[in-house]
């Protein structure tokens, strides 16, 4: 050990060498001659990583036979533990890709799986990401961004029965959530069933707060049931609490090899830690391995010791601060031992910071981290602890991936078509076709001139009878850019005066005024430059963006009336919570849309506008007259409920 500039000692290694599965085949090709037909279903996990979603479907009843990465101590992992063949591939190389595919097919496997890499899309790699482009030591095009196409590439030419697709929540729900758009709608288009969802880990078994996005598509229509929360939250004290104390940087005797000694606690263990220890034979019953961390500062070690799992950051003496506090507030946490952990990602493999042991002065071990994030004991990673730490931080938790293969394995097997539940392809081509064939609209601004007239429709007539939107529309749908409301005020004063808006026109008017001044500097009018101007909330922005998008998909707005309609379509209470999240990602599904876009697809505008002027028009607070709804023959509140006609309630006010 030698010292270093971070005022402590640096401890080295072990660097941990695993030797290959013993049925490892060498190759793809002598993989498809030996098969390894043991009766199980086969499944293909694409950017496998260490192996975290391999050993779930595996656990789950999958055969794993292929895994495919560039890692090489990720793969070094894969290879020890799963037999079949781990290999390296550029999946971003359309060559590789297309000879894939052709092995692919003579395989045939049951299931396709895969998390493209996820750090592109999440929210802490993304502005990583950014700092070094602005910093000039990355490029501005990130090609991990793109390998979302191959998996989409692969599974729509080979056709499994099923394929299964995992990343970070923001892939789903970042941007204008094209990504899962397209590949919904694409996979839809050649006959799967595709369904998508936002798991929380903690509800399945897993003791971390982690959310993870999940689709999965099914051929021939076949039924698929989430698994269900299981009623038990896993604690950061059951995941770990059995393990022995250590100091922080201190290593057993024997290096790679070297263990701690391990034994059952006074009245047993519990059901995590007993699944933890399976697989565990002689001698390994009594050891613990991996369980090593790094070296602790000494004023660290003041820090660590100071701290409770409710201190923040900024709550340190100003002597014991090495960063600002007012940009990381977060920058320390202590783990509380009775709830479970803060998400374990890959950034627990530059500093543990963010992963302080609830009880003693250190940050976690390596095993302590695998065992949150669900990796049985047995397992080992290969390189030093640092690779080992990005490998558990990259991988799906393993049981929240064995509880998703498992219904998978369950809808397989079923056989069993799914109820009538109609693809995004559907229901946009329907809400589409139905605004436009309506002879007039309660919600004009369902199918706008522009996104400026969006906005102006919302402020001045939201929620006004739709006598006085009938009788101001044909006003503001002349007014089209800020630079011509600008021109017409006294106009607009005189639609304000009527209905009461006078405050709000002053309001408009401001935004208007500042908008002018961003397109004369070249900026676009879109939902980023109408959400920072003060006035117009982002789901707004979002809302008259997306009515206005022609030809791309468009942002995808979040409102009380579209979450009450996709509520009562879907049967999920989306209103109530989750709305910011399963609540957006059902609404995107409603309407669809694709960047792969065909003669034929509906609009995503209109299929947009379609379901804002449903929901103002017959999804009602109170009386939803679902027999005039274009997406009644799927509604499950529309074949629960009886059914007035249209025409038997009177319409009131208009909200959007």
């Amino acid at each position: 050990m030698k010292q270093n500039g971070y005022g402590v000692k640096l401890v080295r290694g072990p660097f941990v060498r695993l030797p290959p599965h013993p049925r490892k085949a060498a190759d793809i090709d002598s993989l498809m001659q030996a098969r390894y037909d043991d009766g199980r279903p086969t499944a293909v996990d694409l950017f496998c990583g260490a192996g975290g979603l391999s050993l779930g479907l595996s656990d789950a009843g999958f055969d794993v036979v292929l895994g495919i990465d560039n890692d090489p101590r990720a793969l070094e992992t894969h290879a020890h533990m799963f037999a079949g063949v781990s290999c390296s591939l550029d999946l971003g190389d359309d060559e590789v890709v297309t000879d894939l595919i052709a092995r692919l097919k003579q395989l045939r496997p049951t299931l396709i799986a895969g998390g493209p890499p996820c750090q592109p899309f999440s929210r802490a790699g993304a502005s990583k990401i950014r700092a070094l482009v602005t910093s000039g030591q990355r490029d501005a095009h990130d090609p991990r961004r793109e390998l979302w196409r191959a998996f989409l590439r692969i599974v729509s030419e080979v056709r499994p029965p099923a394929a299964l697709l995992e990343n970070v929540p923001d892939m789903a729900l970042g941007g204008r959530m094209e990504i899962v758009r397209t590949i919904v709608h694409e996979l839809e288009r050649i006959g799967y069933a595709v369904h998508t969802r936002l798991l929380h880990a903690w509800q399945h078994g897993v003791p971390q707060y982690r959310q993870r996005f999940i689709m999965v598509a099914l051929a021939d229509s076949r039924e698929f049931l989430w698994p269900e929360p299981t009623g038990r939250v896993v604690t950061v004290a059951d995941a770990i609490g059995d393990l022995p104390p250590v100091e922080g940087g201190a290593r057993p005797e024997g290096g790679a090899d070297g263990w701690w000694p391990w034994e059952e606690p006074v009245g047993g263990l519990n059901a995590f830690v007993a699944r933890a220890r399976e697989g565990l034979d002689g001698e390994e019953r009594h050891r613990i391995r991996d369980h090593i961390t790094r070296p602790v500062r000494p004023d660290d070690r003041e820090v660590f010791e100071l701290m409770s799992p409710d201190t923040l950051y900024s709550d340190l003496p100003g002597h014991l601060k090495r960063y600002r506090d007012d940009i990381f507030d977060d920058k320390y946490k202590r783990l509380d031992p009775d709830q479970p952990s803060r998400s374990i990602t890959a950034h627990i493999a530059r500093d543990g910071y963010w992963y302080i042991h609830p009880e003693q002065p250190r940050t976690l071990t390596v095993r302590e981290a695998a065992r949150l994030q669900t990796f049985p004991d047995r397992m080992r990673f290969a390189g030093p602890p640092s690779a080992a730490f990005r490998q558990i931080g990259n991988a799906v938790p393993p049981r929240l991936a064995e509880v998703v293969g498992s219904r998978v394995l369950a809808a397989l097997a079923a056989d069993r078509p799914s109820d009538p539940v109609p693809s995004s392809i559907e229901t946009a081509r329907a809400l589409a076709t139905w605004v436009e064939t309506l002879p007039d609209l309660v919600v004009p601004w369902a199918v706008p001139p522009s996104a400026w007239t969006v906005v102006l429709g919302v402020q001045l007539l939201g929620r006004c009878s739709p006598s006085e939107v009938a009788r101001h529309w044909p006003v503001i749908a002349e007014l089209v850019d800020p630079g011509a409301t600008l021109e017409n005020v006294a106009r607009l004063r005189q639609v304000a005066a009527a209905i009461g808006r006078v405050h709000k026109l002053a309001e408009l008017l401001a935004v208007a005024e500042r908008l002018v001044r961003h397109v004369e500097q070249g900026g676009e009018l879109d939902e980023t430059a109408l959400s920072r101007v003060g006035k117009v909330s982002r789901d707004l922005a979002y809302l008259a963006v997306g009515l206005a998008s022609a030809g791309e998909p468009g942002p995808v707005p979040v409102t009380g009336p579209l979450l009450r309609l996709v509520g009562r379509f879907t049967g999920l209470p989306v209103h109530k919570e989750r709305s910011r999240s399963d609540g957006r990602l059902e609404i995107a599904r409603l309407v669809g849309g694709t960047l792969m876009a065909r003669p034929g697809d509906a609009r995503p505008d209109r299929a947009l506008g379609g379901a804002v002027e449903a929901a103002a028009r017959v999804c009602t607070v109170r009386s939803p007259r679902c027999g005039s709804c274009p997406l009644e023959a799927w509604c499950r509140h529309a074949r629960s409920t009886p059914r007035p006609a249209f025409d038997q309630v009177p319409l009131s006010g208009i909200a959007v």
